[in-house]
C-alpha cells in the first residue's frame, strides 16, 4: 500500500520501492480492492523480500514491521511507523489501515516537498 501511494502521489519527490521481511507470494486481494477504491492499481506490483532491494540506495527507509530491522540500509534515515498488518483483518478494518498508511505517506511527501531540492532520492519501505 505504501509503495502504491508513494508512486501515485509522490513521484515528483521520491522513487519508491517496498520489500517485506516475510513477503507474501502475491498482493492480497483485499489490498488490491482497497487500493482500487482510491484509484490506485496494484496489478503491476508484487511482494518482494528485503534482499531483492539489497543493492538499492535509500535516503529514507520506513519500517512498518514493528520489529528491529537489520542494519542493511547504509546511511538511510530510518523511520518507524506503527501500522497494523491488515492481511488477516476484515475488509472494513483493512481499509482503516489503508487510510492510515495513506495519511502517513502524504505527510512524508509533504515533508520531502519542503526539503531542499535533491535532498532525498529514494524511499524504501520495509513491511511485514
Amino acid at each position: 500500500m505504501a509503495e502504491g501511494f508513494a508512486r501515485t502521489y509522490g513521484e515528483d519527490c521520491m522513487v519508491a520501492a517496498s520489500a517485506g521481511v516475510a513477503p507474501a507470494s502475491r498482493v492480497a486481494s483485499a489490498t488490491a480492492r482497497a487500493m482500487q477504491e482510491k484509484n490506485i492499481d496494484l496489478s503491476e506490483q508484487f511482494p518482494k523480500s528485503l534482499p531483492y532491494l539489497e543493492r538499492a540506495e535509500f535516503d529514507i527507509v520506513v519500517n512498518m514491521t514493528g520489529s528491529f530491522l537489520p542494519p542493511r540500509f547504509g546511511n538511510a534515515k530510518l523511520v518507524d511507523w506503527d501500522v497494523a498488518d491488515p492481511v488477516a483483518m476484515e475488509y472494513v478494518d483493512h481499509c482503516v489501515v489503508r487510510d492510515e498508511i495513506e495519511r502517513r505517506v502524504m505527510g512524508l511527501i509533504m515533508e520531502l516537498r519542503r526539503a531542499p531540492a535533491a535532498k532525498y532520492r529514494g524511499l524504501g519501505t520495509a513491511q511485514y
